[in-house]
């Protein structure tokens, strides 16, 4: 790759922390005409989970997303790799397996070289490849940013669908990646963020959520879905919506990136962790000592984050076994779901 071209000097915000802000969000799609909802669409828009679901028979139903955005990284293989992975985590957030992927692509052809956005699609190819899918089409457009992700179909038996309402009070919370990578991002287009915090931001944003297939078949598992943009607060708070209830967050058993809570303390947050709890956060309450550097985590946009899943205590070994089974180590127990009014405690 040519280093004078650095893919993130395209972009005015990169991966997920490009999300439109939640609560401006919530304003635009409340004032959406009613929809067209046949019965078989099983899971649409109502409670923003991570994809459409439209039944076809009995046993299978059709799981249906996308995702694109802006460089998070300059390396163009590493950048495909983290939007591919994360387009295609909605599926397993569904409990669903990936069927087929569309690419699409938005570059600013005649400022980026040819080859480097051959390696940017090459990067997407890898993941789908390690997902065991073929990229079947797609759509191509020239952008003046570089922008770059995947259509991703999968199937799910509707027994084994899950989705992010049905948490009961008493489950409790299990996070499957460390937070920081948003923090991570910020660092790094700061020069800050060293070999070792490059190769677990990598490590972690490459990391194919298969565990969500295993998990939408334990019946111990009430909700799921994965942490993104909006932060594991945003994204917990719609398991909330969706369900009724309240949870509370366990602050240090929460899995975080090596070293991200001291750059976030050093001030390398992204602009999207405010605009998040500018959102929502009048919705969450934090217990005294939580200073501003731990909400920054909390509400930190994790690109190609981690599943979060609501479970039965009798479940949670079992929900843990899957993670460890697929190499999710950090996975871990890190809250509880509440009877009360939607909204999320930080203990």
């Amino acid at each position: 790759m040519d280093m004078q071209i650095r893919l993130t000097q395209f972009s005015h915000g990169g991966g997920c922390g490009c999300k439109i802000a939640p609560g401006v969000l919530e304003r635009i799609l409340s004032k959406a005409a009613p929809a067209l909802v046949p019965p078989q669409l099983l899971v649409g828009i109502e409670t923003a989970d991570d994809a459409a679901v439209y039944q076809v028979n009995d046993t299978q139903a059709i799981v249906a997303t996308t995702d694109f955005f802006m460089p998070i990284v300059d390396d163009p293989f590493d950048f495909g790799a983290i939007a591919a992975t994360n387009a295609i985590s909605d599926v397993y957030a569904m409990g669903g397996q990936p069927l087929f992927a569309l690419a699409l692509v938005g570059m600013p052809v005649g400022k980026i070289p040819l080859e480097t956005i051959r390696r940017i699609l090459e990067g997407g190819e890898s993941v789908c490849a390690r997902a065991g899918i073929p990229i079947a089409g797609g759509h191509t457009i020239d952008s003046v940013e570089p922008i770059y992700g995947l259509v991703a179909i999968g199937l799910v038996d509707p027994r084994n669908l899950k989705r992010n309402a049905g948490a009961k009070p008493g489950d409790r919370l299990v996070l499957g990646k460390p937070l920081g990578v948003g923090i991570y991002s910020a660092a790094l287009k700061k020069g800050r963020l060293d070999d070792a915090g490059y190769s677990a931001m990598i490590d972690s944003t490459t990391r194919l959520n298969t565990p969500g297939t295993a998990l939408g078949r334990l019946e111990s598992v009430h909700a799921l879905t994965d942490v993104t943009g909006f932060g594991l607060l945003g994204h917990l708070l719609e398991i909330c919506r969706g369900s009724g209830v309240r949870a509370s967050l366990d602050w240090p058993a929460i899995p975080l990136l090596p070293g991200a809570l001291e750059l976030a303390r050093e001030g390398f947050t992204t602009g999207a962790s405010g605009r998040n709890f500018e959102g929502y956060g009048e919705r969450v309450s934090l217990a005294a000592g939580r200073d501003e550097s731990v909400r920054a985590v909390l509400t930190d946009p994790q690109t190609s984050g981690g599943l979060l899943v609501a479970c039965d205590p009798s479940g949670v070994e079992e929900v843990l076994g899957v993670f460890r089974a697929q190499g999710f180590g950090h996975a871990a127990v890190v809250g509880t779901v509440e009877a009360g009014e939607p909204g999320v405690h930080v203990a």
